[in-house]
C-alpha cells in the first residue's frame, strides 16, 4: 500500500473512532449544538440590548452604547435594520469565529485523554500513518463544527442577521471559518500531546477565554486603550471576524491596522502559520511520545 493510501485509510478509521465517540456520548452532541443557540440569546440579546451599532437607522446615539465605536459602517442594504437587530448582524461573524476558535477545546481535551490511558501509546504501537490518526482526528471535529455552525447560521437567520454579500462571498466566508477551525484543531491537538493529563487539559481550556475576548468579535476596537486594541486587532480570531463581516457584508468597524484593511489574507497567513508549526510538531510529539 503506497503512503498516500496508508494515510488515507488511517485518516479515515481515525476520523470514524472520534465521531462514534460522538454518538455514544449524545450529551457531549447535544452541548456542542446548543451552545451556539445559548450564545446567540446572551450575546446578542444581553449585549445587544444595551449596544448599538453606529449606521443603522437609529445608530445616531449608538456611539454612546460603544465609546469610541463612531468609525463602524453598515453595510449596504443594511441600514434599514434597529439597532439591536444591527448589532446581531455586527455580532454574527463574531459567533462564527468563536465556533472556529472553540476547536482547540475538544481536540486538546480528546488527545490528552488518550494519551492518560494510554491509547496514545497502544496506537504507536501499531503500523500506522501518525500523521493520519491525527488528520482523522481534525477532520472528524471539522465535520461536526460544519453542523454547528450550520445551527448557528440558522439561528442567527431566525433573530435577524442576513447575508448581504454575494453567495460566492457568504461560500468564502464559511470556507475561511472551517479553515480556521481546522488550523485550531491543531493547535488543540499539540497542546493535548504536550499536557498528557486530560484533567490538566480540562483547565486549560479556560486559557482560550481571553483569546475569544480580546478581539473585535463583540465591540469595536475602536473604545479599547491604545495597547489592548493592537493586541485585539493582531489577534487571529479578529483577522477572522472582520474577514466575515467584509464578506457577508455585515456592519463592521475597521482600523487602520493591515489585518483588519485586509482581513482575507490576514486570515489566511494566520492558518498557514499555525498549519505549518502545530502539524508537524504535533505529529512529531504524537511520534515521540514517553521516548
Amino acid at each position: 500500500m503506497s503512503v498516500l493510501a496508508s494515510l488515507a485509510v488511517d485518516a479515515w478509521s481515525s476520523m470514524l473512532r472520534v465521531l462514534l465517540h460522538y454518538r455514544r456520548s449524545p450529551g457531549l452532541l447535544a452541548v456542542s449544538l446548543a451552545v451556539p443557540v445559548l450564545m446567540v440569546v446572551v450575546f446578542g440579546y444581553v449585549f445587544g440590548s444595551a449596544i448599538t451599532v453606529p449606521g443603522d437607522a437609529s445608530g445616531a446615539s449608538g456611539a454612546a452604547g460603544v465609546p469610541g465605536a463612531s468609525g463602524v459602517s453598515a453595510a449596504s442594504g443594511a441600514s434599514g435594520a434597529g439597532s439591536v437587530d444591527g448589532y446581531r448582524e455586527f455580532l454574527m461573524p463574531g459567533l462564527f469565529a468563536m465556533v472556529a476558535v472553540n476547536g482547540i477545546m475538544p481536540t486538546m481535551v480528546g488527545a490528552a485523554r488518550d494519551v492518560g490511558r494510554g491509547v496514545t501509546d497502544r496506537l504507536r504501537s501499531m503500523a500506522v500513518s501518525r500523521t493520519g490518526l491525527l488528520l482523522g482526528q481534525t477532520l472528524a471535529d471539522l465535520l461536526v463544527s460544519v453542523v454547528v455552525l450550520a445551527l448557528l447560521a440558522a439561528v442567527g437567520l431566525v433573530v435577524g442577521w442576513r447575508i448581504r454579500g454575494g453567495p460566492a462571498d457568504a461560500v468564502g466566508a464559511f470556507g475561511l471559518l472551517l479553515l480556521f477551525r481546522f488550523a485550531m484543531t491543531w493547535v488543540g491537538l499539540l497542546l493535548g500531546l504536550a499536557v498528557g493529563k486530560e484533567e490538566a487539559a480540562g483547565q486549560l481550556v479556560v486559557a482560550v477565554f481571553p483569546l475569544t475576548m480580546v478581539t473585535n468579535a463583540f465591540v469595536p476596537t475602536g473604545g479599547m486603550p491604545g495597547w489592548l486594541a493592537a493586541v485585539a486587532e493582531w489577534n487571529p480570531m479578529s483577522a477572522v471576524v472582520q474577514a466575515g463581516r467584509d464578506l457577508f457584508g455585515n456592519p463592521s468597524a475597521p482600523t487602520a491596522a493591515w489585518p483588519m484593511q485586509h482581513a482575507v489574507p490576514a486570515t489566511l497567513l494566520w492558518c498557514a502559520v499555525l498549519l505549518l508549526v502545530c502539524g508537524p510538531f504535533a505529529v512529531r510529539k504524537f511520534a515521540t511520545h514517553g521516548t
